[in-house]
């Protein structure tokens, strides 16, 4: 079985880091005040910053995460920055799929229209652990919550539209292999390739979205934030020491966010679906990830999982 490099793996990470800085005034459209945005892992890092994005230009928001004093300190820090800011929390722990289900449909119920959904959340995990829905943790919390969410939501999506939907990946995908017949790393598990194997999961999803949504009004659109500094990598001792080693490489957290809110948010990407972002950039993913075959086999697959008719 290949082995995976942190140091390699980091350094693809650092790639695509220089992303030129956010006018956010070019980005304003005249009605975002008017809008409701649903941003997933928004209780730290990029995520955070996206909401934070999104509030400065006039969007509702709703804000989802695992702990409930950290999501009222996003409120706070948001509203502080950003005054009269409109927040709503949603907690659920996307390693529940009960919870993932049961925040979605609170959602639809308060919600019947919904303008901008940025699936954010997302972790690694030094070694295997299995969910209480019997998933490996990384596939589940970085594909499967937010395929299941994005089903949810897609009636007040689709009442919304023109509405987007952005799913943030990783250049890590590059090294990923979609492996259906070991998708939950139980014969053989590594934390990067199960991460990458997430983050191309990512990729393929939202190309099998557009395809589903085309002539709806509602685009799928998937970026890749950059190498940001924050603590997501450091799982591990080497992962720890190498992660340190290149702090002076990394881009900010609010950087990170800028691919985010510029596929939610900015004019020049009205209509503009099934496209991965890099820098702002439409860019080549790998090429798993156009075989059509294998973008509706995961569909189905992940449908399944997630107990899901897998029809829009």
């Amino acid at each position: 079985m290949r082995q995976y490099s942190l140091l390699k793996c980091f350094t693809l990470y650092n790639a695509p880091s220089i992303i030129p800085p956010m006018n956010i005034a070019s980005m304003t459209e005249p009605n975002l005040k008017d809008r409701l945005a649903i941003v997933t892992g928004a209780t730290a890092g990029v995520g955070r910053y996206t909401a934070l994005g999104l509030a400065r230009l006039g969007a509702a928001l709703i804000v989802t995460g695992r702990n409930e004093k950290r999501l009222a300190e996003t409120v706070r820090w948001i509203q502080a920055k950003v005054p009269g800011a409109r927040i709503e929390t949603e907690q659920a722990d996307f390693a529940s799929l009960s919870q993932v289900r049961a925040m979605g449909l609170r959602i639809l119920a308060n919600h019947p229209k919904i303008d901008i959904l940025v699936n954010n959340a997302g972790l690694v995990m030094p070694s295997r652990v299995v969910t209480e829905d019997g998933f490996e943790t990384t596939f589940q919390v970085n594909h499967l919550s937010p395929f299941l969410l994005t089903d949810i939501l897609l009636p007040a999506l689709k009442t919304g539209a023109p509405s987007r939907i952005v799913n943030v990946a990783s250049m890590a995908s590059n090294w990923g292999r979609i492996d259906f017949d070991d998708l939950n790393g139980a014969r053989s598990f590594h934390m990067w390739r199960a991460y990458s194997q997430s983050k191309l999961a990512n990729i393929m999803f939202t190309y099998e979205l557009a395809r589903r949504l085309e002539g709806s009004g509602v685009t799928a659109t998937a970026v890749h934030p950059g190498f940001v500094a924050s603590n997501f990598g450091n799982k591990g001792f080497w992962s720890n020491v190498i992660w340190k080693l290149l702090r002076p490489v990394q881009i900010g957290q609010a950087k990170g966010a800028e691919n985010s809110l510029y596929a939610a948010a900015s004019p020049a990407m009205k209509g503009v679906s099934g496209q991965y972002l890099v820098s702002k950039k439409p860019v080549r993913s790998k090429a798993q990830s156009y075989d059509k075959n294998a973008t509706e086999r995961l569909w189905r697959v992940s449908a399944e999982m997630v107990g899901i008719s897998g029809l829009l």
